[in-house]
């Protein structure tokens, strides 16, 4: 038998939540698991089973927000051979290869009207009948769903059937976010380092600064647990020493001073000079000689901010070679630059 799923913390909320599932484990009833995402709720879903008298029988997970609704029929009931296009042989679905075990299904709130119809005849009758074919196959499994959505609001918005949310919540489990568990995060922490530097091969773990626990436990974990553990498992590996203790907390793998963001156009180097040229007065009459003085303060600029290399000062004014080195030329500026 292997070990139950570790589940690590010590706050009153995440240690109810735990004794909840520890208790209805052992009864053969469908149990909904609800939490935000990083929660741990496939965690729970493992000890669910490992304590359940079906310990020994299959745990079969599947992720039904990550198939399209075209096939989450066929992944979930099994169809026959020339059931649809490409149908070549008949294959079991997920319902058959958890019998006599478990079904993990994550993101439920996610199936579509006719795949919650079907899921509904297997937890009232224990039996399903593949696509492409009129023959039922009888099934012994226990169902654990999962989800971060409010189901009672989807029902009563028409998004999900009331009489399957009523055969699937014999139990619910609602395991709370992070920020609600502050005295587990420096524990978690510890836990993920210790992991983590074993994995890179580091003699000892050796352990965070005052500074770099404080950052830990002033964040806030919108994606709890999980984001936890890759921003200590990143923060170790960027850290690369063993000798001390991290000091460096990246939370943010995409910080940097060149960031893009959404919506935002890359900053163009040569723009920020050549914006801030003023456009020379012109004399009255005189409006050819202040085009020319303009254009000549932009080829300027534009080799200033390239370092006089021409081609990089073309791309950068939207010209091409042969155009920039023809204005240079009137301007009278070719045996003053640097060549391309």
């Amino acid at each position: 038998m292997q070990s139950p799923a570790q589940l690590i913390g010590s706050s009153s909320s995440f240690l109810d939540a735990v004794e909840r599932a520890s208790a209805v484990a052992a009864l053969n009833r469908p149990v909904l698991v609800i939490g935000e995402r990083g929660t741990g709720k496939e965690l729970i879903a493992e000890r669910l089973h490992r304590l359940s008298p079906r310990w020994g029988g299959p745990l079969v997970s599947i992720n039904c927000a990550a198939l399209p609704e075209t096939l989450i029929d066929a992944e979930l009931f099994g169809y026959e051979a020339g059931a649809f296009t490409g149908a070549q042989r008949a294959r079991a679905g997920r319902f058959e290869d958890a019998d006599g075990g478990t079904l993990f299904l994550d993101e439920i709130a996610t199936l579509s009207a006719a795949a919650q119809e079907r899921l509904l005849r297997v937890v009232e009758y224990g039996e399903l009948t593949r696509i492409g074919s009129s023959r039922p196959v009888r099934v012994d499994v226990r169902l654990v769903g999962a989800t971060n959505e409010d189901l009672p609001g989807l029902v009563r918005a028409g998004r999900f059937r009331a009489d399957l949310l009523d055969r699937l919540s014999f139990e619910v489990v609602t395991l709370p976010p992070l920020r609600a568990r502050a005295e587990d995060v420096a524990a978690l922490a510890e836990h993920f380092g210790r992991r983590m530097a074993s994995e890179l091969g580091w003699q000892r773990f050796p352990g965070f600064s005052r500074a770099a626990l404080a950052a830990i436990e002033a964040h806030d974990w919108p994606g709890n647990v999980r984001e936890l553990k890759n921003v200590i498992e990143r923060s170790l590996y960027r850290w690369g020493d063993d000798a001390a203790p991290v000091e460096r907390i990246v939370i943010d793998a995409f910080e940097s001073p060149w960031r893009v963001k959404l919506g935002q156009a890359p900053a163009r180097q040569e723009a920020t000079a050549i914006d801030r040229l003023a456009a020379p007065a012109p004399e009255p009459g005189d409006f050819r000689a202040a085009v020319m003085a303009y254009e000549r303060g932009l080829l300027l600029a534009g080799l200033e901010n390239h370092r006089h290399n021409q081609r990089r000062a073309a791309r950068a004014l939207r010209l091409s070679y042969d155009q920039l080195r023809h204005a240079m030329k009137r301007h009278g500026l070719l045996g003053t630059e640097a060549g391309g």
